[in-house]
């Protein structure tokens, strides 16, 4: 079927629900980032790959409606669809729910799948569009019926993650989580969010690319835990382990059922962002919810010594397989016979070849020339342009390993660039370092940091869309909060053992794409004027490309710190390289 068969299928069956317009999100039941290919379902209704976005369909019209990162991408995925491309927190965009006010009358309904649409924005959508007596209306999943041959829902076996690795056992992060509700009075705390069920189990899985989770619910009460899960994804080894941990297992679809036979009154703690309509609704009347970010999110984000120092050897080892590529790109890649799909291959290879790879933490974007002003381009066999001894080459990968997981982007010289290239590489890497160097007060915000990355660029006018710094779980999910750097305010606060991606970038369309990561560590500064101080550790470990850099642009501060940084880089990865590669590697991290 084409998208335009495809959204009529859908405007049929919203007609004999007898609602005006449906909803599409990107997320699944437990509101994940990236989701198995059963809840692929905006993608499937659109065309658009990209993993934000939400669709919107009318009687007569329909939009996406996506951010920055994605703006050029749904651009030429959406041409011939008939559905129209809404650019996200740009001052003429509307709102889906103004969209739907002006769109729709009085005594409509708007329709949802409770089971794919967050509670709090559920909430929110309602109260907007009272406002105009429209209302949002809870409906059967139309993909069920008109998506035909979907995908069903994945059968993967689950493992365990061995101690050497969690650093901490499943029973004790539970007794914490116990601690926590008996402090606030909390008799259930419900968790959906799969990655906070994996690290509280210490479980990993195979259910969604890239990210090592398994389709799951739980339940942790004061004297019993419930894990809802396909009972299929359990080996006798994995049975025995939950028993040990004291944790029932129940079958994966019972969930909503014994939320609403649940007759006891119990104060539930859930995350309205996680917790799904379909999930709220179901509760019994008895129960009264507490809504705030689960103890877990937190728990997570702040890593134990064990999952430190295993970060750092996954590091060096992700750090091994970046050198071994870019010495092959710079001195043995033939350019002109090299694709932006053929360099993904040769990087992923180097990464297989390291001790623990379990896969990669994301598709990699490979964007060469004008394709890397796409955010999160990724190259296609129609879309793989070969590369070209001039420009740049925007790479951003990273991969799994069980005792961690990395981010890293670098954009690389193929050959000559031009004044502007070199202007613009110069002040992300000052933007980059400004916020590496950063040291803080305890209690500080991300929006309080983002302005040290983005200065640079905003003297000269110039600006991007997405975010600075996200964190990254320990061999979870590369994106991981609450934590963040960003423009937009969270009042989640920097703590020593999270970690943050600096990631500043700039994106000039038809043109160039250049974007510098890596990961950092937060670690104590020592005691200061009002308490006690923060700073950031660079634990990734690759040169970044100095020969685009204008050397005039950079402050004495500045270059101090790249040289460090390289120092540190030979030193710690020289060991694992042969000669020839210690050869390349010294040249690449000489003192500018």
């Amino acid at each position: 079927m084409k998208v335009t068969e495809r959204i009529e299928a859908l405007r049929g069956f919203l007609k004999q629900q007898n609602v005006k317009a449906f909803i599409v999100p990107s997320t699944d039941p437990h509101m994940s980032e990236y989701v198995a290919p059963h809840w692929e379902a905006r993608q499937w209704i659109s065309g658009f790959t990209g993993s934000a976005g939400t669709v919107v369909v009318t009687e007569n019209e329909a939009g996406l409606w996506t951010d920055s990162r994605y703006f050029l991408q749904a651009a030429e995925q959406l041409q011939g669809t008939g559905i129209d491309l809404y650019k996200e927190k740009l001052p003429e965009t509307p709102s889906i729910a103004e969209f739907l006010k002006a769109k729709l009358s009085p005594g409509d309904a708007v329709g949802i799948d409770g089971k794919v649409f967050a509670w709090a924005s559920a909430k929110n959508l309602k109260q907007e569009l009272a406002d105009k007596d429209i209302q949002l209306k809870s409906i059967d999943d139309p993909f069920d019926s008109i998506w035909i041959e979907r995908p069903s829902i994945p059968q993967n076996p689950v493992f365990i993650l061995p101690l050497q690795y969690a650093g901490e056992s499943c029973q004790e992060k539970i007794a914490r989580i116990r601690q926590q509700m008996e402090a606030d009075d909390i008799d259930v705390t419900l968790i959906t969010a799969l990655d906070e069920i994996a690290w509280v189990l210490n479980l990993r899985g195979n259910d969604v690319h890239c990210n090592p989770v398994f389709v799951s619910y739980l339940l942790i009460g004061k004297q019993n835990v419930k894990l809802y899960i396909d009972p299929c994804k359990l080996t006798q080894e994995t049975k025995d382990y939950l028993d040990k941990c004291q944790v029932t297992v129940n079958d994966y679809s019972s969930f909503y059922i014994d939320l609403e036979h649940n007759t006891y009154t119990n104060k539930v703690l859930a995350d309205p962002a996680y917790i799904n309509y379909t999930t709220y609704q179901s509760m019994s009347p008895h129960s009264e919810l507490r809504q705030r970010k689960t103890y877990v999110a937190l728990m997570k984000a702040i890593r134990n010594q064990t999952e430190i120092d295993n970060l750092r050897h996954a590091m060096v080892k992700d750090g091994v397989a970046m050198v071994k590529f870019l010495k092959w790109l710079d001195t043995e890649a033939e350019i002109f016979h090299e694709t932006e799909m053929s360099i993904d291959r040769q990087l992923h290879a180097f990464r297989v070849a390291q001790a623990d790879y379990i896969g990669e933490s994301f598709d990699t974007i490979a964007g060469y020339g004008a394709h890397a002003a796409i955010v999160h381009y990724e190259a296609t066999p129609e879309t793989d342009a070969f590369l070209q001894p001039k420009g740049f080459l925007l790479l951003d990968s990273g991969a799994q390993y069980l005792d961690g997981t990395t981010d890293i982007t670098r954009t690389i010289a193929l050959g000559p660039l031009t004044q502007e290239e070199r202007e613009d590489y110069t002040l992300i890497l000052k933007g980059h370092i400004n916020l590496a160097m950063a040291v803080f007060p305890e209690h500080t915000r991300g929006s309080q940091l983002d302005i040290l990355a983005r200065q640079p660029i905003w003297q000269r006018r110039m600006n991007y869309l997405h975010g600075t710094g996200h964190g990254v779980g320990a061999f979870l999910n590369v994106h991981e909060g609450p934590q963040s750097i960003r423009m937009e305010e969270n009042p989640i606060t920097f703590q020593a053992g999270m970690t943050i991606t600096d990631e500043p970038g700039i994106y000039k369309a038809g043109s160039h794409g250049i974007r510098t990561e890596n990961i950092l560590l937060t670690v104590p500064a020592g005691e200061g004027m009002f308490g006690n101080y923060l700073r950031f550790e660079t634990v990734t470990l690759c040169p970044i490309d100095t020969r685009p850099i204008i050397l005039e642009m950079l402050s004495a501060e500045e270059i101090n710190w790249l040289n460090q940084y390289h120092a540190k880089v030979y030193e710690q990865l020289s060991p694992y390289l042969d000669k020839v590669e210690q050869e390349w590697l010294r040249i690449a991290t000489t003192a500018i």
